[in-house]
């Protein structure tokens, strides 16, 4: 019991005005085919892109890794705005800007996102394990 209670006072709540959260997702989407395209500034601009509309959307992005065909985030989202909410909002913005901005990704493809995406609640799992599994991504690709 008593690890249990260090293990939930190590963990940091956040409030609004009705409920005390701590709802981490570990998020993973990818562009259409698989395609290789999120390098460069595209790569660049994808990370303020994100970052912008996290803060908009008052959502803390804990980590954030963009792989040449996929994006990893960990994101806190308050419950009651949902995280389907934000990470739908997250990727029509940033497909609109980037094709906007980098006509190259309106030839290549139809649409910059697959229409899916995989999420995972963090759970019990520390988040600094899921930060470092994020985190190693790049790494394990250049292996």
């Amino acid at each position: 019991m008593l690890a249990l209670y260090n293990f939930l006072m190590d963990i940091k709540y956040k409030s609004n005005n009705n409920i005390v959260y701590s709802c981490k997702y570990h998020v993973v989407w990818c562009p259409k085919y698989r395609r290789k395209v999120l390098v460069g500034k595209i790569e660049d601009r994808l990370r303020e892109l994100i970052q912008e509309t996290c803060i908009e959307l008052q959502s803390e992005l804990i980590e954030l890794e963009i792989m040449p065909d996929h994006v990893h985030l960990l994101i806190e989202v308050d419950p009651q705005f949902g995280v389907h909410k934000v990470i739908k909002t997250i990727k029509g913005r940033t497909s609109r800007m980037l094709r906007k901005e980098f006509k190259e990704l309106t030839t290549k493809l139809p649409t910059l996102w697959t229409n899916s995406y995989f999420i995972s609640t963090v759970g019990g799992a520390p988040s600094a394990i899921i930060k470092q599994y994020i985190q190693s991504q790049k790494v394990s690709e250049r292996r």
